[in-house]
């Protein structure tokens, strides 16, 4: 056998190995129920138009105090 055919065979068995060591780990997952996830997804959308609210009120005031700072 080949330094490369055994490098291949190495690659082979590690991603293997790897794919069943994330299997596992997917297993120990807690996995939230359909009323969970609802809220959860609630709670992103809420989450995500606050921040934008935020900084279109702040873009909306720097593009203010800039218009009025060079007017003068």
């Amino acid at each position: 056998m080949t330094a490369q055919e055994t490098a291949i065979k190495t690659r082979t068995s590690g991603m293997k190995r790897y794919l069943r060591e994330v299997r596992a780990e997917l297993k120990k997952v807690s996995w939230p129920d359909k009323k969970e996830l609802s809220a959860y997804t609630g709670v992103v959308f809420i989450s995500v138009i606050v921040a934008a609210l935020v900084i279109w009120l702040m873009d909306t005031g720097f593009a203010e105090t800039l218009k009025l700072l060079l007017r003068r």
